[in-house]
């Protein structure tokens, strides 16, 4: 049975400042969901939330995994619980290397969703993980290397997408997966997260201000967000009145 991630009148702030105004948006497992507006809108807030970043506080509102409330667990424990954030500005950890780094994850949340799974060797996990770099064009040398250290912006994005295929979650955030990338990587990029996201059926929220990724993934909905809510949501016919009125033609004057 596919899993539903149901966000109902989500309100969050940073202190005193409300960045999130009631957001609601439902999403199943093999759906893909863009969530495009202007810098500012709330968009990558509504990913860190999801996500249980502590930097805020939800002040309202419900989001409901598969039945299951998790505004009250951990990140950890929302990782374990299936979904997954890909960040808009990956940073290095320097000392730890990719490879035993995704390795350690992908046994973490196996045991914790299975406890009798039994863990995978470095052999047997560096074949999967040398397989999946091959299909982002991503050099395998990189698999011993720090996390993200000595990588390219570009780099940086392609191991954002790599872990997410990796650790097959139920459902993927990416913040502005597109943003630092050429036109080639964007569509070496898009083409691996559509193969990813069709092959695990997991459910994708990408966040973008850019219409042009649009050429390269086709979604399901697209959500318009203006001062912390969606105000809008469809499909194509947004894209045509994006490139012609902007995201202005959105907000309610």
């Amino acid at each position: 049975m596919l899993k539903t991630l149901k966000i109902k009148n989500l309100h969050a702030a940073i202190g005193s400042t409300k960045i999130l105004n009631g957001v609601s948006l439902d999403i199943s497992q093999g759906e893909v969901h863009i969530i495009m507006g202007q810098n500012g809108s709330g968009k990558s807030t509504l990913l860190s939330v999801l996500m249980g970043n502590p930097k805020y506080t939800v002040t309202a509102g419900s989001v409901i995994l598969d039945k299951k409330g998790i505004l009250e667990l951990s990140p950890t424990q929302r990782a374990q619980n299936g979904l997954f954030l890909g960040f808009q500005h990956p940073q290095v950890v320097a000392g730890v290397a990719l490879g035993n780094f995704l390795r350690l994850a992908k046994n973490t949340i196996a045991t914790a969703q299975k406890s009798k799974t039994p863990a995978i060797g470095p052999a047997p996990f560096a074949a999967i993980l040398r397989t999946e770099m091959e299909k982002l064009k991503i050099d395998p040398a990189f698999m011993s290397r720090s996390i993200n250290e000595g990588f390219s912006g570009g780099e940086k994005k392609k191991s954002e997408v790599l872990q997410m295929a990796v650790l097959e979650p139920s459902f993927a955030f990416l913040d502005e997966i597109d943003s630092g990338l050429d036109i080639d990587a964007l569509k070496i990029v898009a083409k691996q997260l559509g193969a990813v996201q069709k092959k695990q059926g997991m459910g994708l929220i990408i966040v973008s201000h850019n219409p042009r990724i649009l050429d390269f993934i086709k979604p399901d909905k697209i959500h318009i967000m203006s001062k912390g809510k969606i105000v809008a949501q469809g499909g194509k016919e947004i894209v045509k009145k994006i490139e012609k009125d902007g995201f202005d033609s959105f907000i309610k004057k």
